[in-house]
């Protein structure tokens, strides 16, 4: 033992000697302390301070307990010690992998450099390819099933294949369902003559789809690019296009199937297209299906010569959707923008129009089939034809239902022993992480005041996905809590035990659905058990949060009731899951837009909405 260690047992001896500890053995089984294991792990405090703080007639259920961290009793003083000091980013690497965090990987520090053969990348990830293909002479690139089914996959292309002449470069089932996408194509093909760029199948059924294509073919001469099935079934995410083609000379873009199915893909366009000539760019069936797609055109085709745009069948039988073209085809000279059947969307979204074509020479501007409600400012008076201009298209909730996963939401009556119903997809898509110990959560920053500085505790450079990713979740912490809720974020057990008992008292019980079995298939209901004898009570939910460490929004739900009933195999009738559903009996301050009133029809108020408990989350309630 060195002195560190030394000193540090002897500090955890003098703190728990005074206190109710017995270490008649040291490992912890079924919630208690046993001979073997160090009684000065987070896990070992956990179990005290549940043993502490909640009546002892509450199980200790071994689903919670297993989200406590892995660190040892040392790690975890010199990483609080670190966290205190404002020093924890200095071992950023050592502290995600210790604690098991959710941290993007840092890339190969070497890059694949020039070379002169084809190459052909297939179930390749996790690389920075720096000056990948530049001054290329003809060849071709294929990266198929690259980072497909990671975990997490980062990816840089930075100067890849630029002032290349004739190359083309294929991306097939590039990261297709993978969870956290991160990929950057940088300076990709800047100068390049001839040839082109495939995406096929890019992102496609990724959760947390990021992608970043910046000065992209800039200044291309007569270079293609395809974007086929990109982000397809993707959900949520960012895509950001930024001065893509931008004085690009005759060069044809096609995006085909973009987004088709995701749900909630934001996607900026950003100077695309700027002072091109000749372009000609193709938005073939973009966002179709889709569940509420953000998508942003800025200084799209600004002062661009001759280009020619088409969209067709952009955001049709898309759910809601906003659009915002700013400048788009401004100062243009000769360009045509055509869109045929652009958002036709089943429940009104919001377009926003301004400086379109304006100051547009020569041009033309149509509408064919235009479904939405509209703002246009600053419009060009001249060469803008609409057809068949319909406003606030809207249909019922049942032709709606597709985006809203059959099983996600049913009604009470359902849970009734031997009825036949669709389970939706419950299982956990977000990383594997673990709670921090409460010494080290409590020196961390989180408020977005101090936004900086958790960026560079876990490594997240500014604009980057992981910032993304930190700033959505402390945004969402930071929400004022909805009328009659109390809500708390909390990333460490010992303070969801604290919100959970402020909330309910002492004297509460832990629950979760107990496996995914069934997931998306038909079950049949078992046995059903109404908690607190099936009468309206109280409930703490608590749902995890995408940041580094396991975090959980966590809030109270008042007047509610919560079951417990056993799933059962269609054929066999044989027991596979247990699940917990809980219902909320007052929907009145719901939005009217909610997923629960699309799936099921009614509105806010006049109907109770029930829903599984999904894996990793849990609800708390007074115990029986």
């Amino acid at each position: 033992m060195n002195n560190i260690e030394a000193t540090l047992f002897l500090c955890f001896f003098c703190i728990f000697s005074s206190s109710n500890v017995h270490f008649a053995g040291a490992k912890q089984t079924a919630g208690n302390i046993t001979p073997s294991e160090n009684p000065f792990t987070p896990k070992a405090y956990l179990i005290r301070y549940w043993n502490n703080h909640i009546n002892g007639d509450s199980p200790k259920p071994s689903f919670f307990l297993s989200k406590a961290s892995p660190l040892t009793a040392v790690d975890s003083t010199r990483f609080a010690s670190l966290a205190s000091n404002h020093a924890l980013n200095t071992h950023h690497s050592d502290f995600c992998s210790a604690a098991k965090l959710f941290c993007f990987p840092e890339l190969a520090a070497h890059s694949l450099e020039k070379h002169g053969d084809d190459v052909n990348f297939a179930a390749y990830s996790g690389k920075n390819f720096t000056n990948y293909g530049s001054d290329r002479l003809s060849g071709a690139d294929s990266f198929k099933n690259y980072s497909g089914g990671d975990n997490i996959a980062v990816d840089s292309f930075r100067r890849y294949s630029r002032n290349s002449a004739g190359h083309d470069d294929g991306f097939i089932n590039y990261a297709g369902e993978v969870n956290v996408a991160d990929q950057s194509f940088t300076t990709y093909a800047t100068g390049t003559t001839g040839g082109s760029g495939e995406f096929t199948n890019y992102n496609t059924d990724a959760n947390e789809p990021n992608g970043r294509f910046t000065s992209y073919s800039d200044k291309a001469n007569g270079r293609s690019q395809t974007f086929t099935t990109y982000s397809e079934n993707g959900n949520t995410g960012d895509q950001s296009f930024t001065s893509y083609s931008k004085n690009g000379n005759g060069a044809p873009n096609e995006f085909s199937g973009y987004g088709t199915g995701s749900n909630v893909v934001n996607t900026g366009f950003t100077k695309y297209g700027e002072s091109a000539n000749g372009a000609n760019d193709s938005f073939t069936s973009y966002g179709e299906n889709g569940n509420v797609p953000v998508n942003e055109f800025k200084g799209y085709g600004d002062g661009g010569n001759g280009a020619v745009y088409g969209f067709k069948n952009y955001r049709d039988q898309s759910n809601i959707g906003v659009d915002s073209f700013s400048s788009y085809a401004k100062n243009s000279n000769n360009e045509k923008v055509n869109f045929v059947n652009y958002g036709k969307s089943f429940n009104l979204g919001s377009d926003n129009f301004t400086g379109y074509g304006q100051d547009n020479v020569g041009g033309n501007v149509s509408f064919k089939t235009y479904g939405q409600g509209q703002s246009f400012k600053v419009y060009t008076k001249d060469g803008v034809v609409f057809a068949h201009y319909s406003n606030n298209v809207s249909s019922n909730g049942k032709t709606v239902n597709k985006w809203v996963e059959e099983g996600k939401f049913f009604r009470e009556a359902m849970l009734k022993e031997g009825t036949l119903m669709q389970m939706p997809d419950i299982k956990d898509k977000m990383p594997k992480r673990t709670f921090l110990p409460r010494n080290i959560v409590k020196n961390l920053p989180f408020s977005s005041s101090a936004i900086g500085e958790i960026w560079r505790v876990f490594g997240a450079g500014e604009n980057s996905s992981m910032a993304g990713i930190i700033s959505s979740a402390v945004s969402e912490c930071e929400r004022p809590a909805s009328h009659g809720e109390t809500k708390r974020c909390v990333g460490s057990a010992e303070d969801m035990i604290d919100f959970a008992t402020s909330v309910l008292g002492r004297g509460v019980v832990v629950r979760t659905t107990e496996n995914v079995v069934g997931s998306k298939k038909k079950v049949v209901i078992g046995r059903v058990n109404g908690i607190n004898g099936g009468d309206v009570t109280r409930a703490v939910s608590c749902h995890q949060s995408l940041y580094p460490y396991l975090l959980y929004y966590c809030h109270s739900v008042p007047r509610v009731r919560v079951y417990e009933t056993d799933l059962l195999d269609p054929k066999s009738l044989e027991k596979i899951n247990h699940g917990v559903a809980i219902c909320h009996i007052d929907t009145s301050a719901w939005s009217p837009s909610h997923g629960a009133f699309l799936a099921l029809g009614s509105g806010p108020g006049q109907i109770e909405v029930c829903h599984w408990i999904f894996e990793n989350d849990m609800t708390w309630n007074i115990i029986d």
